[in-house]
């Protein structure tokens, strides 16, 4: 358990937090500039995350940055299904 103290308010946590990494697979991501926007570089990106201690992945497909055009469903399924599906393989 973990006990956290602010001036005179405890917050007790029963388990430690989890780490969750975040993979972009967009091609204009706010905070990576489309880094991470092929297969291959997300997959590696991903399990970079994991072996640093990430518990859950968030993998993207639809950047949030101010001005982004959305994208359709099924443009968004096409970024991020390859990634999960090469990752459940290599991953917990």
């Amino acid at each position: 358990m973990m006990i956290w103290r602010a001036v005179d308010r405890f917050w007790e946590f029963p388990q430690a937090p989890l780490i969750m990494g975040i993979v972009n697979v967009t091609p204009d991501s706010f905070s990576d500039g489309g880094r991470y926007g092929t297969l291959e570089a997300a997959v590696q990106h991903a399990l970079h995350l994991v072996e640093s201690g990430a518990n859950i992945l968030d993998i993207g497909g639809e950047s949030s940055r101010p001005g982004a055009e959305p994208v359709n469903e099924e443009e968004e399924f096409q970024r991020v299904i390859p990634v999960i599906e090469k990752l459940a393989g290599q991953t917990d």
